[in-house]
């Protein structure tokens, strides 16, 4: 049996209390870093491109002589959305909601060297709060809502963010969705069940499936519920 070499063993960067929970792990596998929530695996820096997929295929939705858009991303992560938001010329504001303090801190160190340092960027503003309690109360709407919040409707590690992909929480993306806005939910499988519902509130649902190196794809799940405001 071949045993792993160093850089196969995982090193525990930090470790630290969640705020939703049990406890927030980052982890260092070679030149990777990992999010380990409640001894659940989140999210890591090894590839990527479903975290961008979410952004672009939100962006490639809007008019193309849209500019000045403004980006909400729920979940910072590893910071590959926000990078990808801030890419865009097009883009003045990239508002990123992550409830987990520690993750934030992290981008200080780290995962900033990896993602580009996003939050670093003039145009990008961190608001340290939980999604769904933060879309009750927020008074700013947006051209791209990009939600990446836990392991996607189907795979949560934390109870409360199903409220996200329930009917009360798709009404609150609704309203700070601007007129010809559209929306991207993140999911690490696919969940027919969410699809039926967007499709149930919002019409048209397009699903982009990103293949990953082990197991099922990655998928993004498109809607426009701008789009009826500006048919009235």
């Amino acid at each position: 049996m071949l045993s792993p070499t160093d850089s196969d063993v995982p090193v525990v960067v930090d470790r630290a209390p969640g705020v939703s929970g049990g406890e927030l792990v980052l982890r260092r596998v070679g030149s990777d870093y990992e999010i380990i929530s409640n001894g659940v695996f989140l999210m890591d820096t090894r590839d990527g491109r479903s975290e961008r997929e979410l952004v672009r295929a939100c962006l490639r939705a809007l008019p193309a002589g849209r500019t000045g858009l403004r980006v909400l991303v729920g979940g910072l992560g590893v910071g590959f959305s926000a990078a990808e938001a801030l890419a865009c010329p097009r883009v003045s504001l990239v508002r990123v909601v992550e409830v987990e303090p520690q993750v934030v801190a992290w981008h200080s160190g780290p995962l900033g060297e990896v993602a580009g340092r996003p939050v670093d960027d003039p145009r990008c503003r961190v608001s340290r709060a939980d999604l769904v309690e933060w879309l009750s109360t927020a008074t700013e709407t947006f051209d791209a809502v990009c939600l990446d919040i836990d392991n996607g409707p189907d795979w949560t590690v934390v109870e409360g963010n199903r409220r996200l992909y329930g009917p009360d929480g798709l009404d609150r993306v609704a309203r700070i969705t601007a007129p010809g806005g559209a929306v991207a939910f993140w999911s690490a499988m696919p969940a027919p069940d969410f699809a039926a519902l967007l499709e149930r509130r919002f019409g048209t649902v397009e699903e982009i499936r990103v293949p990953v190196p082990r197991g099922e794809p990655d998928v993004v799940y498109l809607v426009r519920p701008g789009a009826a405001e500006l048919s009235r």
